[in-house]
C-alpha cells in the first residue's frame, strides 16, 4: 500500500521477507542489518559506514512529511496515514509534558510496539523530547513475565499500556513477586479502560493509570485523565491544545449528556488516508477530525466513552454502549477479557452477545452463565445485559491489542 521503494530489516526477519520477495513490486532496494542478504542486499554497516556523525538538521519545513502511520486495524484494513514534522513536538509538548509532567528524570517502558503511535509517541518521541531514557521491550509483550522481567531490570519510572494489557498482568500469578516501585505512572490508551481495571490496578500496586484517548489519525491523545485528577472509566478531560465537540450525524453540537459522535480540532491532525480518497472525505472534515467514537459529557465535564460507531447496538429502539455491558462483566470476579457485540435473535431484533475469556480456574458452565448474567442485572438495566455469553479461549485482536470486534459480529 505505501509503495516504498528502500526496505531496511534486520537480518532475524530475513526469513520472513524472502517468501514474499517476488511480489514487492515497488521495492528497489534491501538494506539489511547483522549482514545475512544475498548479493543484490546493501549492508546496513557498510552502507552508513562513510556517513558524517554530526548529524547536522536537515532543512525541512515544519509542513513536510515525517512520517507515515498505519492504523492498527480494529475496525477493518488499516490505513496509511501521513503525519507532518510538526505533529510530533506539537503532541509531546500537549500531552507528553503539559499532562503526564514527563522530565528528564524519567524512564519510559511500554508493551506498545514502536509502528503503533500510542509506543511511538509514548516509548521514543516523548522521551527524547524532554531529554529522558527508553526501556525497549525486544521479547513479546503479551507474556506478562516479559514485561515484569524489563520494569525489574531497568526500573522505569512510566509504563505504557492498553487494558488488556494491564488484565493480563493482574492475572498472572506471580504478580506479586515482582519489584513495581520504580514506576510512578502507568499509562492507558488505544482502547477505553474499565474502571474495574483501574481499580484493581490501584488496589494492587497503588499506581494510577492516565487513561486517554487517541488516534493515529491525531497522532497521538487529545483527551485524557490527568495526574490528581482522575474519574476511573472515563477518558477524562479536554486539555489545551485540542478543541472537542459531541455532534449528531449532521454535525451539529449535542445537549451535554445525550451520546453524540466524538469531533477533535487541533494541529497535530493528519490531512488524508494514502489512497482512501472515499474514507479521507468522511473523516478529514476541513478543521475537524470525524474519530469514529461515540461519547458524552457527565455533569462535571468528564468524557465517558460509549463506543466506536459501528460497534453501538440499539436494543428495543434505544443505543446501549457495549463498553458500558463489558465494563459490568469485568467487575465479575471470572472474566479476565470481554468483548460485546449485537446478534439477531429468532425474531431478527438485535440483542448483545458476549464472548467471555475467564480467569485460570473458572468453568465455563451454566451455572456461571447465569451467575454472570445476574451480575449484569446488578449493575445495569435488564434490556442491556447479555442474552447469550459465549466463553472463547482468546478474542481477536490487532498487533497493537485493540479487539476486533468486527470479526466477532462475522462470526
Amino acid at each position: 500500500d505505501s509503495r516504498a521503494r528502500v526496505l531496511i530489516v534486520h537480518n532475524a526477519l530475513l526469513p520472513a521477507l524472502v517468501s514474499i520477495r517476488k511480489e514487492l513490486e515497488y521495492v528497489k532496494h534491501i538494506i539489511v542489518i547483522g549482514g545475512g542478504g544475498d548479493a543484490r542486499d546493501l549492508d546496513f554497516k557498510q552502507w552508513i559506514s562513510a556517513e558524517s556523525a554530526d548529524g547536522a538538521p536537515a532543512p525541512t519545513h515544519r509542513d513536510d512529511f515525517c512520517q507515515l502511520n498505519y492504523s492498527s486495524g480494529s475496525t477493518g484494513e488499516p490505513k496509511g496515514i501521513l503525519h507532518a514534522h510538526k505533529d510530533l513536538p506539537i503532541a509531546a509538548q500537549l500531552w507528553g509534558v503539559n499532562v503526564l509532567g514527563l522530565r528528564e528524570a524519567d524512564r519510559t517502558s511500554g508493551a506498545p510496539k514502536l509502528f503503533f503511535t500510542f509506543g511511538h509517541g509514548g516509548n521514543l518521541i516523548f522521551p527524547f523530547f524532554v531529554g529522558a531514557s527508553i526501556c525497549l521491550l525486544a521479547s513479546p509483550p503479551r507474556i506478562a513475565k516479559n514485561v515484569f522481567e524489563l520494569i525489574q531490570k531497568f526500573k522505569p519510572t512510566i509504563h505504557y499500556n492498553a487494558p488488556t494489557g494491564f488484565a493480563a498482568l493482574m492475572a498472572d500469578p506471580d504478580f506479586k513477586k515482582y519489584d513495581l516501585s520504580s514506576l510512578r505512572l502507568c499509562v492507558s490508551a488505544g482502547e477505553s479502560l474499565p474502571a474495574p481495571i483501574w481499580q484493581n490496578w490501584k488496589e494492587k500496586t497503588g499506581l494510577d493509570i492516565i487513561d486517554g484517548i487517541g488516534s493515529t489519525e491525531n497522532y497521538h491523545i487529545f483527551l485524557s485523565n490527568r495526574p490528581n485528577d482522575i474519574r476511573p472509566g472515563s477518558s477524562g478531560k479536554p486539555f489545551a491544545g485540542y478543541e472537542l465537540k459531541i455532534a449528531d450525524e449532521n454535525g451539529n453540537a449535542i445537549k451535554q449528556g445525550e451520546v453524540g459522535n466524538l469531533l477533535v480540532k487541533g494541529e497535530s491532525a493528519a490531512t488524508f488516508y494514502l489512497h482512501q480518497y472515499g474514507k479521507t472525505q468522511k473523516t478529514f472534515l476541513g478543521e475537524w477530525l470525524f474519530t469514529g467514537d461515540k461519547y458524552y459529557v457527565d455533569d462535571d465535564g468528564y468524557y465517558w466513552h460509549a463506543g466506536r460507531s459501528d460497534d453501538m447496538l440499539k436494543v428495543g429502539g434505544i443505543w446501549v454502549s457495549p463498553v458500558e455491558v463489558e465494563s459490568a462483566l469485568l467487575s465479575h470476579a471470572a472474566v479476565l477479557e470481554c468483548a460485546v457485540v449485537g446478534q439477531a435473535d429468532d425474531s431478527k431484533l438485535v440483542k448483545p452477545k458476549a464472548y467471555v475469556v475467564l480467569k485460570e480456574g473458572f468453568k465455563g458452565d451454566d451455572a456461571l452463565t447465569q451467575q454472570l448474567v445476574a451480575h449484569c442485572k446488578e449493575k445495569m438495566a435488564e434490556y442491556k445485559r447479555p442474552r447469550w455469553i459465549e466463553y472463547v479461549n482468546e478474542l481477536p485482536k490487532t498487533a497493537t491489542g485493540k479487539i476486533q470486534r468486527f470479526k466477532l459480529r462475522a462470526g
